[in-house]
């Protein structure tokens, strides 16, 4: 699962139609896989893993306990069987459906190496056949045995003993290697194929049994065993051969068996030999002994050399490297599927005669990576092949009918496994039509046209009859009509002409064939045999018989086919005796460069030899190719005799013949090309350059030695690099942004992982020289940049007038923003240089001396200057020394008096602070669940948040949700398609994570009331999330929300929490908001910044605060028309407040107090203070407004005056009064430059700087230490609250349960180190949903949050993670103050939370039926409550932009007919429903 990779395809012949469709990683490398009906089963060495066809995970056994050796699908009994060796030998029954579910279990061992077993016998009488992989020793214990299924069998389960014998085959004495071994469908014949071992002898043997258990119960294993019989296997009478793989091919009688074989003295010579292996061809076999009858060593070896020969019945792929071989049958066609040791999957269709056909590469591997020998189609209609290589298990389709979408496509294709369905007007499987509308090429012959056309003499002698024959299968019905012809022919698809009327230039004819009410036309032209003439050569000869033409030896001449002469009758072998027509001596080839190129090929390449004049092209004639590839020679002026240069073409990996072509098409002389896998670029060093470029780039990766040129995506010339040890280096061009750069092979480019970036080029400022007896040390400075620069790319001169001398750079120095470059003179006496140049690739800069002024100012005259200037000065600021001194004074008196009462003050407030804020909150203004869920799904909110809320009106009445919502409600509900779906999406460049967000949150609406299936597929999700290449450090996962199924757990995790939230964490929460609500009131707030003198945060401390004075007043709420009053509220507030602040102040006291908010809000209402008697109006503006400079002061009490104790009236604000500023004033652009409140404006013409007062920030800072001792324990017992310290909480049932989750991924992915496990559940929970909400309580309830508040709690959710950090904090005197404030609890909270996370592992895990529950139960509170129907609209305007892709997505995962169907039945209803509004 997984990872993401990149593969390249690359296919020979006509068309390549094999992708692969999936691919999956395990741990370990793959030791053997297996299919039951419906499931794939993956065996390592210590791991067992159920995925289903399509790769998906479903099972991964944790309970293997060693290494395992037996794997078998016991299917007809719903088991699986697995045995195990090394630590612990045991065999165990699996539920074939859960494999995590154990049946039985016994310790027993049947050997120390992967095994050969396989189920034999019918119906009850079913055995285990178990075969040692090899027999190391003689008279060991038994290679053969059958171990018993169930306990009514002689020995009960697994056991391997006979009625008074012990039953088996054991070798006498050879050692023998058993490969594979199989029961034929339907029938009791048993194979085993075994490599046995002599000595220096090899040879592979069949050894065949008679399962028919008709004998009585006890006796079935020795009987079974005494039917024994065999034969030799011999490819070859010569070499001795080895079986690799093994294959039996698919049908009745004759029972055909394709094997690889190897040369044991040349293993890179393998074959692919098919053999008739029926038991009749059989007989007693030497070597082998069975139920320990008489097992001694046959001292007469002549009787090995009686055992039966068996001779292949087909031999080809020899040379080819193949390892392993897989066979299916369509109708007479036998197709072969065969991989090879450079990691090339192959696909060969021999015809009914066993002929091979045009072997086509269906997949090559980058690395020469081999695939195992075991090879299997998927259970069924066989229409996909799985292999495994290394770690990953592969899957390929057998072939690609869908992609042929004519009658003419698909017939053209001649592909055995496609055939036109007339009733479904496509190119489809055989299983996927009736029979008789299959339109099908005949397994006859290896035709590789669908229409021939053969010309006869006629029987007259006089005329030309042609005939098409069509490429179809006998019993097909088809219509046959030649167009543009003389009279009808003697059959139905021919026509005559006469000779003496045929064109001299050739005949052109249309020919149509109808069949399945579909016309094919194919267009051939027909040359006048007559008309081929010229001197008798071998051309001449095969241009005759190539044209269907008959070659004449008695006239030398081409002539026309007599009368029913079959056309196969006449081939080019008659053309060899004929002379060449070239009177040149034979080209010879002496050698070639390269001799090896990768699969892309090489342009440029020669060969050196003797006579090559005559060469016009280079043939490469390959293992695996039919028609060999040609290149045309180069010609130039350079061209001779003894050299040509020529391009090869891209190949197939492996090794092909050259050869050189002269105008006889005659090929002459021998060369071997290789080709292997193409170069890899891992990377760039270093990966900057500078804007002049000529600096040496590295390219490091593999196979470099093949890449022609290295190219620059913005530039039109390619560079030429140089290999350096296994390294390509080439110079940077100059360059100004950053690039891709791509390795030129062949006509192919390879892309680099990394980009090129551009910097500007190195900047020098100047140069200092220092002697040092005869050498000299130069010191040049230069601005710091990102270069990093190494001494060997720097060169430096030093210049004495026109002379040069070379500067050895010995280091460069770095500072914080300059860098120093040392370089050195040697042995250059008495030298004085003036100017240095520096050369850095193609930039060059040079740097002169600056003059000194001692050269040009005599030094008394400097000194006289300087004692005028000092005379002057003196005497001018005498007068003045004695006033300034008293006027420093008086500052420094001032200054230090305010240092001192600021300090006192300071320190006060940290002794005498309490925490006693909150007496009470009356009422907490929870928000309902709907717009709690929607703030967290939505939190830009907007008119989509509004519409997925249903109104009060609507919450009791089930929503009855049209067709179309309906269907795709139901679709999403598919978990296949549900995660095609989102993987669809996310592979979108086009899709941004905003839109992934929204659309994890759609989904979360949409399945609001199935949590179960929601949460089955978020742990589907996650799983694949973790195996992606992009998440290789697990220490990453989860950090960030940037996929749909991360902000899916976010969402998530908000559901199941909210309950604990509201009855738990809520108040604490609240009560920690108005804390610091009013822990910040206490104090004087600018209404500009919004920065505070009580705060957590130092950027948004309000330093430059002038003095105040707290003030209690009196509130009186205006009720009625006639001037009554409410009862009295009293406020406190401050003389620096605005007026604006005051009345939030009045605002927020009222609904603290009455747990409700007044019922006007703020713009509202208008203030009036009494004096005297009479109210007066308070504004931030008006006519007493100060105004300094350019700025306007904000009207504050301390401006009104107003007394403590005070009255203040608040009224509704008149229709018919004047707008107050207001009601827009900070909606005005200037407002933070045009206003001022309690930061002074720096003003130019302010000359009353007596009044200013010292602004040091940092004595300050104590008052972010008071805001904390305030607010501690709220921040405390929010914090055990969450943790569960405080009360001892159980760890909620959605903790627990993701935690167990993200416990088994580990365990999986063999992560063992606990630190991974720890960032993962705080990526989950804390960071992904606890400071959510520590950050943003206006989630949770209705209030505002002000920036001061936010920045506030960000300071608190800093704390909050460094608490579930792993890492120390190393503190210092430029630390934060916001981690500084917290650092001496940290570690007390980290003890806490290492507890917290204990605890709930320790927790007794949940069982599924009470999860599920526990969902359910959270989808039926919050039922209604949200429109389903406007989420699945959005929805499906997600899957209307990607329809394509997703229908493409379907079908890579092998989707049901049933569910595609259902997608466009979706897709429909939408479509109907938007016509029908327009209508």
């Amino acid at each position: 699962m997984g990872t993401a990779f990149v593969l390249f395809y690359l296919a020979i012949c006509r068309y390549t139609f094999c992708e692969e469709t999936h691919l999956s990683s395990v741990d370990g490398d793959i030791v053997d896989f297996a299919f039951g009906t419906d499931k794939l089963f993956v065996q390592t060495d210590t791991w067992l893993y159920q995925m289903t066809f399509d790769f998906s995970l479903d099972i991964s056994n944790a309970t293997i306990y060693n290494t395992m050796v037996t794997l078998v699908p016991f299917i007809s009994n719903g088991t699986l069987i697995i045995c195990g060796s090394h630590e612990k030998a045991y065999c165990e029954v699996l539920d074939i459906n859960d494999i995590s579910k154990s049946i039985y279990m016994e310790e027993i061992s049947i050997g120390l190496f992967p095994n050969v077993a396989f189920i034999i016998g019918r119906e009850s009488h079913k055995y285990l056949l178990v075969a040692k992989k090899e027999s190391q020793t003689y008279h060991s214990d038994t290679l053969v045995t059958l171990r018993s299924t169930n306990d009514l069998q002689y020995g009960k389960i697994f056991s391997k003993s006979g009625y008074q014998v012990t039953a088996g085959i054991q070798p006498k004495d050879t050692v023998v290697q058993v490969i594979d071994g199989f029961q034929l469908t339907e029938s009791p014949h048993v194979c085993l194929l075994v490599n046995v071992m002599d000595g220096s002898e090899s040879r592979v043997k069949l050894l065949s049994l008679d399962s028919n258990m008709t004998k009585p119960v006890r006796t079935q294993k020795e009987k079974t065993f005494e039917t024994l019989q065999g034969a030799v296997l011999q490819c070859y009478e010569k070499g001795e051969w080895m079986l690799l793989s093994s294959a039996v091919i698919p049908g009745e009688s004759p029972v055909l068996w394709a094997g690889v074989f190897q040369d044991k003295n040349n293993p890179v010579d393998s074959v692919v030999a098919i053999f008739d292996i029926s038991r009749t061809h059989t007989d007693k076999v030497s070597g082998f002994c069975t139920n320990r009858d008489s097992c001694e060593p046959d001292k007469d070896k002549s009787k090995q050399k009686q055992d039966k020969v068996l001779k292949p019945a087909a031999v080809m792929l020899r040379d080819s490297s193949i390892t392993s071989v897989a066979v299916l049958r369509s109708n007479s066609w036998v197709v072969l599927f065969c991989g090879t040791k450079t990691g090339l999957l192959i696909r060969v269709v021999l015809d009914e005669s066993l002929e091979p056909g045009c072997p086509t590469v269906l997949y090559s591997s980058d690395e020469d990576r081999l695939f195992s020998p075991k090879m299997l189609f998927n259970p069924g209609n066989h229409t996909h092949i799985y292999l495994a290589q290394g770690k990953q298990m592969r899957k390929f389709p057998v072939a690609q009918c869908g992609v042929y979408e004519t009658l003419t496509d698909c017939w053209s294709a001649l592909d055995p496994f496609c055939g036109w369905c007339g009733s479904k007007h496509k190119c489809t499987f055989q299983h996927d039509c009736s029979s008789s509308e299959w339109v099908s090429v005949p397994g006859t012959s290896q035709r590789r046209e669908t229409i021939s056309v053969h010309m006869n003499r006629g029987t007259t002698g006089q005329d030309i009859v042609v005939t098409a024959l069509p490429n179809l299968n006998s019993s097909i019905d088809f219509s046959c009509a030649v167009e543009e012809c003389g009279s009808p022919g003697p059959s139905p698809c021919s026509c005559t002409l006469s000779s003496d009327s045929f064109p001299a230039q050739g005949l052109s004819l249309r020919i149509n064939i109808t069949v399945q009410r579909e016309t094919h036309i194919q267009e051939v032209h027909l040359k006048n045999c007559l008309s081929i003439r010229g001197t008798p050569t071998s051309a001449l000869c095969m241009e005759c018989i190539s044209a269907g033409c008959q070659w004449s030896d008695a006239a030398n001449s081409c002539t026309w086919r007599p009368a029913s002469t079959a056309f196969s009758a006449f081939t080019q072998d008659v053309c060899k005796a004929l002379p060449s027509g070239q009177n040149e001596t034979k080209p010879e080839i002496l050698s070639m460069t390269p001799s090896e190129v990768s699969i892309h090929g090489r342009n440029g390449a020669s060969i050196t030899g003797q006579n090559l004049k005559s060469v016009t092209k280079v043939r490469f004639q390959g293992t695996l190719d039919c028609s060999p590839k040609e290149s045309a020679v180069r010609h130039s002026g350079n061209s001779s005799s003894e050299s040509l240069v020529f391009d090869i073409p891209g190949g197939t990996k492996g090794t092909v013949r050259v050869c050189v072509v002269t105008p006889d098409d005659q090929c002459h002389s021998n060369a071997k090309l290789t080709y292997n896998s193409p170069p890899i670029c891992r990377g760039l060093q270093p990966k900057n350059t500078w804007a002049s470029g000529g600096r040496n780039i590295s390219i490091v990766g593999s196979r470099l030695k093949f890449v022609e040129r290295v190219k620059h995506d913005d530039l039109p010339a390619d560079m030429t690099p140089e290999l350096i040890s296994e390294t390509l280096v080439y110079p940077s061009p100059p360059g100004v942004q950053e690039v891709s750069v791509k390795l030129i092979v062949g006509n192919q480019s390879v892309s680099c992982t990394d980009k090129l970036t551009y910097l500007p080029d190195p900047h020098f400022t100047s140069f200092t020289t220092t002697r040092t007896g005869n050498d000299m040390a130069v010191i040049i400075q230069k601005t710091a940049d990102s270069l990093a620069l190494n001494t060997s790319e720097i060169l430096v001169e030093g210049l004495q007038g026109e002379k040069s001398y070379v500067c050895e750079v010995q280091r460069i120095e770095h500072s914080h923003d300059t860098s120093s470059v040392l370089c050195e003179i040697n042995n250059q006496s008495g030298l004085s240089i003036d100017t240095v140049k520096i050369t850095i690739g193609k930039f060059s800069d040079t740097l002169k001396r600056s003059q000194n002024l001692a050269y040009i100012i005599p030094i008394p005259i400097c000194i006289a200057f300087a004692i005028c200037v000092v005379v002057v000065v003196w005497y001018l600021n005498r007068k003045k020394q004695k006033m300034m001194r008293m006027q420093m004074r008086k500052e420094l008196d001032n200054i230090e008096c305010d240092i001192r009462n600021r300090i006192r003050e300071g320190f006060v407030d940290m002794q005498t602070e309490r925490s006693e804020l909150i007496s009470s909150t009356g009422a907490i203004p929870f928000l309902d669940y709907k717009h709690f869920a929607s703030r967290i799904f939505f939190p830009e909110g907007g008119p989509l948040s509004t519409a997925m809320m249903k109104d009060i009106t609507q919450l009791s009445v089930k929503e009855k949700q049209e067709q179309s919502y309906q269907a795709l409600s139901h679709l999403l509900r598919d978990q296949l398609f549900l995660t095609s779906f989102v993987h669809t999406l996310e592979e979108q460049k086009s899709f941004q994570v905003k839109d992934k967000c929204l659309v994890a949150s759609l989904l979360t609406l949409a399945l609001h009331d199935d949590l179960p299936y929601l949460t089955q597929v978020m742990e589907r999700l996650l799983a694949e999330l973790m195996e992606m290449p992009s998440n290789a450090q697990p220490k990453l996962m989860l950090r960030r929300t940037e996929s749909i199924v991360e902000k899916l757990l976010t969402n998530w995790m908000s559901i199941c929490l909210y309950g604990f939230l509201r009855e738990c964490v809520g108040q604490p929460l609240y009560l920690l908001v108005c804390a610091l609500m009013e822990q910040t009131s206490k104090g004087p707030v600018d209404s500009i910044t919004g920065k505070a003198l009580y705060t957590l945060s130092e950027d948004w401390l309000l330093w430059q605060a002038q003095d105040f004075s707290p003030l209690k007043l009196t509130v009186l709420f205006a009720v009625g028309t006639e001037g009554e009053v409410s009862e009295p509220l009293e406020i406190c507030a401050l003389d620096c407040d605005t007026v604006e602040q005051v009345k939030e102040k009045i605002l927020l006291t009222f609904h603290r107090k009455f747990g409700f908010r007044y019922t006007q809000q703020l713009r509202d209402i208008d203030i009036e203070y009494e004096r005297d008697g009479c109210y007066v109006a308070l504004q931030e503006l008006d006519s007493s407004t100060e105004v300094k400079g350019e700025v306007t002061m904000l009207n504050t009490l301390k401006h009104y005056r107003i007394p403590d104790g005070s009255t203040i009236k608040v009224i509704t604000r008149k229709p018919d009064a004047p707008q107050s500023p207001t009601l827009s004033l900070k909606e005005e652009p200037d407002f933070q430059t045009k206003y001022c409140h309690l930061i002074d404006p720096e003003l130019v013409d302010d000359k009353c700087t007596e009044t200013k007062k010292l602004k040091v920030k940092e004595i300050y800072l104590p008052k972010l230490l008071s805001t904390k001792v305030a607010v501690h324990p709220h921040v405390e017992n929010l914090f055990r609250t969450i943790w569960g310290t405080s009360n001892n909480n159980r760890p909620l049932h959605a903790v627990k349960y993701f935690f167990d989750f993200l416990d088994g991924q580990a365990e999986n992915r063999k992560i063992n180190d606990p630190d991974v496990l720890h960032i993962w559940k705080t990526n989950s929970l804390p960071l992904r949903f606890w400071i959510n909400i520590l950050k943003n309580p206006q989630f949770v309830f209705d209030l505002e949050k002000t920036p001061h508040l936010d920045g506030c709690l960000s300071v608190i959710a800093q704390a909050f993670m460094d608490a579930f950090s792993l890492t120390d904090q190393q503190l210092g005197k430029h630390t934060p103050t916001n981690k500084l404030l917290y650092a001496k609890d940290i570690p007390q909270y980290k003890q806490e939370v290492k507890a917290y996370y204990k605890r709930v592992q320790e927790q007794s895990p949940l069982s599924s039926q009470e999860f599920k529950d526990f969902l359910q139960e959270e989808s039926k509170k919050h039922e209604n409550e949200f429109n389903e129907s406007v989420a699945l609209c959005e929805i499906y305007k997600f899957m209307q932009r990607y329809f394509n892709q997703i229908e493409e997505k379907l079908e890579q995962n092998s989707a049901p007919s049933g569910l595609k169907k259902e997608l466009q039945e979706v897709r429909e209803l939408f479509e109907s429903k938007k016509k029908t509004s327009w209508e």
